[in-house]
């Protein structure tokens, strides 16, 4: 064989073991576990993201480090500026842990000052005090009965927080304690929500909080509420030999609400005005607003009915109010959660979706509108930042697709609209003080969250974070794409799926519905999705999630389609889904699962049973079964009360589709459930079982509305191992 031949002999060689190099490569792309998706295993395929705690001032931010390679971690707060990239130790929570007593952590603390130069702790149901300027460190309260939700005043002074259903302050100086009420009781709260009003109107975040600080430190507004009306019902925890039982005060649909007042105390003066409301059920009064300067307290007046709102204006020295804003809508009104005040008394700005959509108004401080800021087919999401200096406001709205969320900034006069992030995706920003920089977390269906430093006109100063790890594109990850599907009335319903990284479309596959599907609540969006939807699509499984036109995407006409109708809509564009899937020659139309919890619990329970014909499998975890025995201020907003709405009710309510039932439905819920009663699957299946349908049924002793852990550990098995059970026909796997 002569010299060439022989090198085209191996060089051919070279290039037939390249190529079989490169296809074994290929092939051998690695697996997702379910130790790393379910329980947290290693390898990790998610970085952890830098922890911005926000902005120092208009050029410095602030970064959470801490240094895990030693036994005993330390954590410092860094200062970084925005433009340089220089850094500098802003406070370090470990140079006081000689001087704090055994057990005691700045870093889990209660609450402290904006300056870090005042810590107060919780521990044994006790307060206790530390200065990190004087070093000073003591106990602040001594009872049997715990102090809850302490606040601190704005100017680091006194020390606010409710015990045994009463408010009361501290001065931190002198340690001296002022009981601000006292007749505080089972039944009455004051600056303690009643339940409902914590889940529905505060929200969970408040952590039943309910009262405010003025700006100047020297008033507190709070909410007094009377439930002795309320009706209680029953939580049974079945510890021990004789059980426990636990009653709470829950306001079902048409039930009797809690009589809510509000009131302003004086701290100096020692003086309390109640403010002129009538305070009886029929009515709700939240979301109490200091204006800065603290000579007004602005607050939220509605129907019981929650079909018309009032800002109102009161006087904190006599309680006197005056009317700012009223309005009125067909459906319902949600309440202004983020109203901000301009300084020096030049007017406010919120959000209101009056016009078919959330945008922003400005009103000056008598009500009148000043300018509509932002108009068009999309919708606001949030306020990040008014920069009165400029004349600018900077938020955070949809594109026209509502898939994504981006930053923007208008001016006072609703002009010169412009777009600052350009990547797209869904955008969370920061925005500094001066708006001189933002800072951006935002991922996509192909990125995974990521965190980038921007100047103020959009242009990338550099990247602080991507979660995405060095070894993720080992990994043999599904298809993910973003669509629509027509509904063949004007909604084209969004849609992602997530489909198997070998997908061939001769072949049948299952497919699950991950929902949610409550009112304004979508779940489709471009963003980068669950490890646990890739890995359940790496073994055979089409993972998919569908919003109906109530989900948000279409403005409040779309929402609105389901007041009196809460099931109606969901279930004909699920219906609507399932008949596009069918069409496609892979899907197999005889395993069609839904999975949600809580209101997706009541909608998978609702696609097994009305639309029966449909779905075959479901997983319903703390589902509401039957509108009438969820609560009262949520139920009434969308169903009006079951009395103005029987036939609403009526088909709505999983119970009534019950014998159309003939799938395979696993039902959860955790016994102690005090949003979702248990109550709802227990009457579900009392109607399945005299029906003689065949069901599947895990209960969760002493959960409540969630699966907490260490028992999250075992419905994350179980669910897993249903959808292999029934979909794949084989176990899970678990090393």
């Amino acid at each position: 064989m002569s010299f060439d031949k022989k090198n085209s002999f191996f060089l051919m060689l070279f290039f037939v073991f390249l190529f079989f190099s490169i296809t074994i490569t290929f092939a051998q792309k690695k697996k997702l576990t379910y130790e790393q998706v379910y329980q947290r295993g290693k390898p990790r395929l998610a970085d952890q993201l830098p922890r911005i705690q926000g902005w120092l001032d208009d050029n410095h931010y602030l970064e959470s480090r801490t240094d895990s390679d030693e036994k005993d971690a330390k954590t410092k707060l860094m200062k970084v500026n925005a433009q340089t990239g220089e850094e500098s130790v802003y406070f370090d929570y470990d140079i006081y842990k000689d001087i704090l007593p055994k057990g005691f952590s700045l870093r889990s603390s209660s609450t402290r000052t904006k300056d870090y130069s005042v810590f107060i702790f919780y521990r044994k149901n006790d307060l206790y005090y530390f200065s990190t300027e004087t070093e000073e460190f003591k106990r602040l309260t001594a009872n049997s009965v715990p102090e809850k939700n302490p606040k601190l005043s704005p100017d680091g002074k006194l020390l606010a927080f409710t015990r045994d259903h009463n408010l009361f302050a501290i001065e931190l100086e002198t340690g001296l304690e002022h009981q601000l009420t006292n007749d505080g009781s089972d039944v009455v709260y004051n600056g303690w929500a009643s339940w409902v009003y914590y889940e529905e109107i505060l929200g969970r975040r408040s952590r039943y909080a309910a009262f405010w600080w003025s700006p100047n430190s020297e008033k507190i507004a709070f909410l007094r509420f009377d439930d002795s009306n309320v009706p209680e019902f029953p939580l049974y925890r079945a510890d021990g030999v004789h059980g426990e039982l636990e009653i709470a005060r829950y306001p079902k649909p048409g039930d009797p609400n809690p009589d809510v007042k509000l009131c302003v105390v004086h701290l100096k003066e020692n003086k309390t005005v109640w403010v002129e409301t009538k305070g009886d059920s029929k009515q709700y009064i939240a979301w109490p607003f200091w204006t800065p300067d603290s000579k007004k307290l602005f607050f939220q007046w509605m129907t019981r009915g929650q079909d018309n709102i009032k800002i109102y204006s009161a006087n904190p020295e006599n309680g006197k109010i005056t009317e700012i804003y009223e309005e009125i809508q067909p459906a319902w009104i949600e309440w202004f959660e983020n109203i901000h005040f301009l300084k020096n008394g030049k007017g406010f700005i919120f959000r209101s979706d009056k016009d078919g959509w959330s945008h922003l108004y400005y009103f000056d401080m008598a009500g009148y509108l000043k300018a509509q800021l932002t108009k068009g087919d999309w919708s606001v999401r949030g306020i990040e930042l008014v920069d009165e200096k400029n004349g600018v406001i900077y938020f955070r709205r949809t594109l026209g697709n509502s898939l994504e969320t981006h930053l923007y900034q208008v001016n006072f006069k609703g002009k010169n609209l412009k777009r600052l992030t350009k990547i797209e995706g869904n955008h969370r920003c920061q925005v500094s003080p001066g708006g001189s920089y933002f800072i951006d977390t935002y991922s996509n269906i192909f990125q995974p969250s990521k965190i980038n430093l921007y100047y103020k006109d959009g242009e990338l100063i550099r990247n602080l974070g991507d979660s995405k790890s060095a070894i993720m594109d080992e990994y043999d990850l599904g298809k993910v794409e973003l669509f629509t599907i027509p509904s063949g009335d004007g909604y084209d319903l969004p849609a992602i799926w997530t489909l198997p990284p070998d997908f061939d479309e001769s072949k049948k596959y299952p497919v699950i519905f991950r929902i949610y599907g409550g009112p304004a609540s979508g779940t489709v969006s471009n963003s980068f999705q669950r490890m646990s939807g890739h890995f359940l699509a790496q073994n055979g499984i089409i993972v998919m999630s569908v919003d109906h036109r109530g989900s948000g995407h279409f403005g409040k006409k779309g929402v609105a389609l389901m007041f009196r109708n809460l099931g109606k809509w969901e279930m004909n564009d699920y219906i609507i889904a399932v008949e596009w899937l069918r069409k496609k020659p892979f899907v197999d139309s005889t395993k069609i699962g839904i999975t949600g919890g809580s209101y997706g619990g009541y909608a998978t329970c609702m696609a097994l049973t009305a639309a029966a014909d449909y779905f075959t499998h479901g997983i319903a975890s703390s589902s509401v079964t039957d509108w009438k025995l969820y609560d009262s201020i949520y139920t009434e907003r969308y169903m009006d009360t079951p009395e103005e709405n029987p036939d609403g009710y009526e088909y709505g309510s999983a119970m009534t589709h019950a014998e159309k039932y003939k799938g395979t439905l696993l039902i959860t819920h955790g016994t102690m459930d005090d949003n979702v009663h248990m109550q709802n699957t227990i009457q579900f299946i009392d109607k399945l079982t005299n029906l003689n349908k065949d069901f599947e049924l895990m209960l969760y002793p002493n959960a409540r509305h969630g699966i907490g852990f260490p028992k999250r550990n075992h419905i994350y098995r179980e669910s897993v191992q249903f959808w292999f059970k029934h979909f794949l026909g084989k176990e899970l796997e678990i090393n």
